[in-house]
């Protein structure tokens, strides 16, 4: 080697040097770089996939309503998929939160494709669930498989998993902020994790652009059509509608562990319950002669925002959300809460006198927010889908929701980080299960 190329070398090797020194945490954000654009690219394409595939069964569905007959078939068979192939992953999205407080072994990659099978199961023949559970565990157990091909330590883990529920909740709603918070925040009540907010929002902003950009999926649109200036009697009103939210979250969590209990205890063999929830759904729709309680109910949503729901619409789609799950059933609670909350808020513009396309949009986000302590995340998703002029409203819903909701939540594994106020009892570093 020349004396110019010693030298020249030895430039370069100080430079390298002084910007590590500089900028310390460089390395560390291309390597979270690199895993976020992998997480990102294959969890968008998972949910593009997933979300294709359930407009495909729902139109089936729609267009074939006997095939509703045979929904306690369609269970037996997730019931026996589960029992025999996927009894390590039956928990679903609490073994992802479980991960992120206690890492164990690597997630399973069959969660995925067994998750995706159960709710399209569930979807084509009538049960009432969501979708975000789905795409959230599809996105940790695709995501978790590499952990050993970057050698990640527990620690490193751990921000894996949150950035995978942040990718799968942001791409399967077209929420990349909503996303990424809620991958931050749903884990530890109280609490969010700043050393994962670089990868939580780039594998979900990624994961976002590649379902909607990429792969053109689209989403559904929201529109509150009249926000009128926020004054003092119409923060009392959000108020009162937060605190309505609040209670309607908290009871949706108790009726779904509860549900789930008695399914547990009075059918000993797993298999067996959704065929006794099946059937109960079918003679429920069949006895209704309606099925705008069944699916994700998307069209019952837009409607609520634009006139008045029925004042039982929400009891009734909690109702047949809580069977639907509590038998065995695989799908999300989100978009079920979506349509409670939606409908709640249009029904109660009866008596609170906001809009209806407001209050709709306030309870859309604030059962979600208390039934998932997630406050944050779902002011920014309301923000994301409605705009930022309901801002100041659905902060407000969100909040006393999440406050009026208590240490009730869908997911049983969530921690609390610190007490949602100091007049409660100290439940500091107890999971939902525990407190229960």
């Amino acid at each position: 080697m020349s004396k110019h190329q010693r030298s020249f070398s030895k430039n370069t090797t100080l430079k390298t040097q002084f910007f590590f020194r500089k900028f310390p945490a460089s390395p560390d954000i291309l390597k979270w770089l690199i895993i976020s654009i992998i997480v990102g690219l294959s969890v968008g394409t998972a949910s593009a996939w997933f979300l294709q595939s359930l407009e495909w069964v729902t139109t089936i569905r729609e267009n074939n309503k006997w095939i509703i007959f045979f929904l306690p078939l369609a269970g037996f068979l997730v019931g026996i998929l589960y029992y025999y192939f996927g009894k390590n992953v039956e928990a679903g999205n609490n073994i992802l939160i479980d991960n992120i407080h206690n890492p164990k072994s690597i997630i399973p990659f069959k969660m995925a494709p067994l998750v995706y099978l159960g709710t399209i199961l569930t979807h084509l023949f009538g049960g009432s669930a969501g979708r975000e559970g789905t795409a959230i565990q599809m996105a940790g157990a695709i995501a978790d498989q590499l952990t050993q091909p970057f050698r990640l330590n527990n620690d490193e883990r751990k921000i894996l998993i949150i950035a995978a529920i942040a990718a799968g909740f942001g791409s399967v709603f077209g929420t990349p902020l909503a996303g990424a918070v809620f991958g931050l925040e749903v884990f530890l009540i109280g609490r969010i994790r700043y050393d994962a907010i670089f990868a939580a929002f780039t594998s979900s902003i990624i994961a976002s652009w590649t379902t909607t950009g990429l792969w053109n999926v689209e989403h559904t649109h929201y529109i509150i059509g009249l926000i009128p200036k926020a004054n003092f009697v119409f923060i009392i009103y959000s108020i009162i509608a937060g605190i309505a939210f609040g209670l309607c979250a908290a009871a949706f969590s108790k009726a779904l562990h509860w549900a789930g209990n008695i399914f547990k205890s009075n059918i000993k063999y797993p298999p067996f319950r959704p065929i006794i929830g099946g059937i109960i759904i079918v003679i429920a729709v069949f006895a209704m002669g309606a099925t705008k309680y069944i699916g994700l109910g998307v069209p019952v949503i837009e409607q609520a925002f634009q006139q008045q729901s029925e004042v039982y619409d929400f009891a009734l789609k909690m109702i047949f959300t809580v069977l639907t799950l509590a038998a065995g059933f695989k799908g999300g609670e989100v978009t079920p809460l979506f349509f409670i909350g939606a409908t709640l808020g249009s029904a109660l513009s009866i008596f609170i006198p906001l809009p209806v396309g407001l209050m709709a949009g306030m309870g859309f986000v604030a059962v979600f927010a208390g039934a998932t302590n997630t406050p944050l995340a779902c002011m920014l998703m309301a923000i994301e889908l409605f705009g930022a002029e309901c801002g100041i409203y659905v902060a407000i819903a969100c909040v006393v929701s999440y406050l009026i909701s208590g240490y009730n939540s869908i997911y049983t594994q969530q921690r609390v980080g610190q007490a949602k106020n100091n007049k409660t009892q100290d439940y500091t570093d107890k999971t939902i299960s525990e407190i229960k």
